[in-house]
């Protein structure tokens, strides 16, 4: 095991775009993290943000490591290139790495990243942020509670406003290679979020279309999955809602109970519904009924928080790399159905899958 920080822990973060500003703020504002490096192929941004947050810029994961040598390495550049900075970062002797959604595009490049960082010691945590939402923890307990008995069905919608502009702010986006779809990239944590409640899928059988914008990838679909249990699931994903962002919920229902988790990031309790109602039922929609104020919502402040307990604690990750890989497993899965036009059963062994392959 990794030999713990006695000192505030010396943090990198690797890619200074828009998913980066939101690591770098936070972790520049927790009392036990000293951002010593911003990294970035653009040097620019990388100078940017190291006047902002802290840290001295660098153009190279490898330089900063040797010149730094951080503690924690934080993954925040395009999907596509995760895996390639994942094996650089433990072949370097990084002890802790964070990795943000999805933790790679390929399937064969996620148990890379597994192997290496079991061979290297290297403690690798995946960003699902939206497991620390209060709503879906309070929903996670009563699942593990059995409020729900016999789970029916399960439904996710992701109806978010994805312009061309947003696509054309960098030339990965929207591409096989880099990114992916709707399903790869926004709904991803959508899609973890249903197995997480309903447990293993057995199958699945998906659409997917282009609509509103010019990418090589979906920006609308659709998929029902059938789970280990017999229960069923429906997953809607657009970024072709307009003219703004509109939902990210979860409905799940049983033979006792139903609840829907919405607002734009799964932050919101709109139905909370037992035939055994509890004493602090009545307190739920008065306690978790803030919606948060952009699609990101509040869970990524609680997860770096626990990350760095986790690292000044020794304990295992929350969501570690093989939790991760279960959802990309599912999104693969769904791309696999898209491009064969057949119902996929689980195990997956990609076979016609474009994500990660261009």
């Amino acid at each position: 095991m990794p030999e713990l920080p006695e000192t505030r822990i010396k943090t990198a973060v690797v890619g200074c775009g828009r998913i980066g500003i939101r690591h770098a703020k936070i972790l520049a504002n927790l009392p036990d993290v000293e951002l010593v490096a911003m990294v970035d192929v653009d040097r620019a941004r990388a100078q940017e943000f190291a006047r902002a947050y802290g840290g001295r810029p660098y153009g190279d994961l490898t330089e900063a490591v040797v010149a730094e040598r951080p503690e924690l390495v934080n993954i925040c550049t395009p999907s596509g290139s995760h895996a390639a900075l994942a094996l650089a970062s433990a072949a370097a002797g990084v002890s802790n790495l964070v990795v943000e959604k999805p933790m790679a595009l390929k399937l064969s490049d996620a148990d890379a990243m597994i192997r290496a960082c079991d061979e290297a010691g290297t403690r690798l945590y995946v960003v699902m942020q939206n497991r620390y939402n209060l709503p879906i923890t309070k929903l996670r307990e009563a699942v593990d509670q059995g409020r729900f008995g016999k789970l029916v069905l399960g439904a996710i919608r992701v109806r978010w406003c994805r312009r061309q502009d947003y696509y054309n702010q960098d030339a990965w986006r929207g591409t096989w290679a880099h990114d992916g779809g709707v399903f790869a990239n926004q709904a991803s944590h959508h899609v973890d979020m249903l197995s997480y409640m309903m447990g293993p899928v057995a199958s699945l059988a998906a659409m997917t279309t282009t609509r509103l914008v010019s990418v090589e990838v979906e920006d609308t679909g659709v998929c029902i999955l059938k789970f280990e249990s017999g229960a069923l699931g429906v997953i809607e994903a657009t970024t072709a809602a307009r003219p703004v962002d509109l939902e990210g919920s979860i409905s799940i229902l049983g033979e006792h109970g139903t609840v829907e988790v919405g607002g734009f990031a799964m932050n919101e309790i709109k139905v909370w519904r037992f035939d055994d109602p509890q004493p602090e039922d009545a307190e739920v929609f008065e306690r978790y009924k803030t919606n948060p104020p952009d699609v990101y919502g509040f869970g990524h402040h609680e997860y770096l928080k626990d990350v760095v307990e986790a690292i000044k604690t020794g304990t295992a990750p929350f969501v570690d790399g093989r939790k991760g890989r279960v959802s990309l497993e599912l999104i693969n899965a769904i791309y696999e159905s898209v491009e064969s036009g057949q119902e996929i059963h689980l195990p997956l062994e990609p076979r016609h899958s474009r994500l990660g392959r261009g």
